[in-house]
């Protein structure tokens, strides 16, 4: 059994679908202002790992993660840059798709963009005005809002009296009623494109935030669904405010909420406002997409992670042995016969299921690897071939799990990468031939420091009965 922790009511539950054998999930996208950095793209492997363990639990998985791709942010950007929004927004869009797709993050069931859906939103606001839950800003504006005070639930999702909470920033608080309503519609101003707005029963604009993700949801997954996910800083007021529209249309929404935590730097959370992020392209220049997954991985995804280039660095280095291992089982067993008869760990499907753990299923994954490599080596200098398969499989089904398989072909090399390691295995044979005359001539300074100009590269050697073999 499945076990989540459920952000709505702060405890881990067993998932219990709505309808069996399938798992609805809605995770709200980003907002493609600019190129996404480390902390963008966490939620997006987080709820990878997600998806990938319900279908390996035997679910059917339908999995919507929305684009926005109008927002107020987005308008300022593009002017800035000097592009129309629609241009702008398209391309932060392609730079995020390309993040994910250098991480191994599997495409969703559907992707809508915001603006593909304002039908939609216009009719759902049409019903909270219809039920007294929205109202039309009486200021000219053409603004509509959210009555907070006609829902008295609103806040229940942060567990949060209305009196408690700010006022909310996105319009001149002239128009609303209460100063905590929100917009759910945004009349058109003479300093926005017109491009940028749409007709509306309460004249041009365009759509707020909250609304986009309660219509899209609506539209793709029905009235009810399963598992609302997102990042933690989308707690308030975004999923607070999707949850209160969506109930008051008489819509029962999520059954679950699921909210993966913040990287940071120096304590605070990742962000472009802050000055502090690091886009996937410049972290790509120093670490393979492979080894950054494995980085975000490791950690749980309720933890915070506090960024750095060490941490990468030994994040990297620890998949590496992982690495180096399959490499080294399927060269003695062949890939052909990788996984025949495998399971996964006992361990390791009990860390998954209990709210996807994945710090402790790596450790078991490692914890296995280490057996693999004893295997390998063999008692009597001779590896231990069947022991080798069958610790390779169930590895390599741990690390599919994680989206980590580097034989995975998503990994996988185009011509270019397979001349180039062709070259670098011919560069380290023929050192490796130099150590081996140096080693035949009883010359073991000579032998040493052939290993150690290969070691300052970062290429391990093994000796085996075989020969010595290298991996980076």
């Amino acid at each position: 059994m499945i076990r989540l922790y459920d952000t709505a009511t702060a405890a881990v539950r067993d998932f219990v679908p709505l309808e069996e054998g399938k798992a609805s999930l809605y995770v709200c996208g980003l907002t493609v202002q600019s190129e996404p950095h480390v902390g963008h793209v966490r939620s997006g492997v987080n709820f990878d790992v997600l998806q990938r363990w319900l279908r390996h639990r035997g679910f059917e998985v339908t999995f919507i993660r929305n684009v926005t791709d109008i927002d107020d942010k987005i308008l300022a950007k593009a002017e800035a840059a000097g592009r129309p929004w629609y241009a702008h927004a398209q391309l932060m869009q392609r730079s995020l798709e390309r993040a994910y797709d250098a991480l191994n993050v599997l495409p969703p069931t559907y992707e809508p963009l915001a603006t593909g859906h304002v039908p939609e939103m216009v009719e759902l606001i049409g019903t909270l005005i219809e039920k007294g839950h929205a109202y039309a800003a009486t200021d000219g504006s053409g603004d509509v809002y959210f009555d907070v005070r006609s829902w008295p639930a609103y806040g229940e999702l942060t567990r949060q009296r209305v009196d408690d909470m700010e006022a909310a920033a996105d319009a001149d608080p002239r128009g609303k009623r209460d100063p905590r309503d929100f917009a759910l519609w945004k009349g058109h101003k003479e300093s926005e494109p017109a491009t940028a707005s749409w007709p509306s029963p309460w004249g041009r604009g365009r759509p707020g935030w909250h609304i986009e993700c309660s219509a899209m949801a609506g539209k793709y997954l029905g009235p009810a669904f399963d598992i609302h996910g997102g990042g933690l800083d989308l707690r308030f007021p975004h999923h607070e405010n999707e949850q209160a529209q969506s109930r008051a249309a008489g819509r029962p929404f999520a059954s679950y909420w699921m909210h993966n935590a913040w990287i940071t730097t120096a304590g605070e959370k990742m962000s472009k406002s802050l000055g502090n992020s690091l886009t996937i392209p410049a972290v790509l220049t120093r670490f393979r997409g492979i080894e950054l997954r494995y980085y975000l991985v490791s950690a749980h995804y309720r933890s915070h992670v506090e960024f750095s280039f060490e941490a990468l660095e030994e994040a990297a280095a620890a998949f590496r042995r992982l690495e180096a291992f399959v490499q080294r089982a399927l060269e003695l067993v062949g890939p052909e016969d990788a996984g025949v008869g495998s399971e996964l760990p006992t361990a390791f499907v009990a860390a998954m299921d209990d709210d996807l753990g994945t710090p402790a299923a790596i450790a078991v994954l490692h914890d296995t690897v280490r057996e693999g490599n004893r295997l390998l080596t063999g008692a009597d200098g001779r590896p231990d071939v069947d022991g080798v398969q069958a610790v390779l499989g169930s590895v390599v089904l741990m690390l599919d799990v994680l989206g980590l398989n580097p034989a995975d072909p998503v990994w996988g090399s185009d011509a270019v990468d397979d001349q180039l390691t062709q070259v670098v295995d011919a560069l380290v044979r023929g050192l490796l031939d130099e150590r081996a005359a140096a080693r035949a001539a009883k010359d073991w300074a000579a032998a040493d420091a052939v290993r150690d100009r290969l070691k300052a590269a970062g290429v391990e050697i093994t000796d085996t009965p075989d020969g010595p073999k290298w991996s980076v």
